[in-house]
């Protein structure tokens, strides 16, 4: 098993960006275009543990068209999800895919906590160093919608 792990501080505050993370689905095609085609909630509200989501990439994403994801930790307390990628593009990639994400309140604004443990399908398989800069891309474009919104 790998593991990849950053941290991405923002402007805008723990509670806020929590709240735009949490509704996503309904979001993230809004906003970022370029990037997500759709997110479906295939299965409960998206949200909450249990509930899976399809997200369909746009065609500017190497790769990576669709993803099944399971959510499997979700705590508005400590402001942290964790979910699993249980089929799509990545799963013939990696045998293992689960992401966590926490935000942490720091001085006005926040600090975003993501971490990846992958268990790759062969040695030839990168580690998803890829995936990774689109996080961070993802954190601070989010950052950069909620500060003018």
């Amino acid at each position: 098993m790998g593991k990849l792990e950053m941290e991405v501080e923002v402007k805008s505050s723990a509670d806020k960006f929590w709240e735009a993370i949490s509704d996503s689905a309904t979001l993230f095609p809004k906003i970022f275009p370029e990037q997500y085609k759709s997110i479906e909630i295939v299965e409960g509200d998206g949200k909450s543990v249990g509930s899976i989501r399809l997200v369909k990439y746009a065609e500017g994403i190497p790769v990576i068209t669709v993803s099944k994801e399971k959510i499997e930790v979700a705590d508005a307390a400590s402001k942290s999800t964790t979910y699993s990628v249980i089929d799509g593009d990545l799963a013939n990639f990696y045998k293992n895919f689960k992401a966590s994400l926490q935000i942490v309140p720091k001085g006005d604004g926040s600090l975003v906590k993501w971490s990846v443990e992958f268990e790759k399908a062969s040695e030839e398989v990168p580690d998803p160093n890829l995936i990774q800069e689109f996080a961070v891309k993802t954190f601070n474009d989010l950052d950069a919608y909620l500060l003018k919104a």
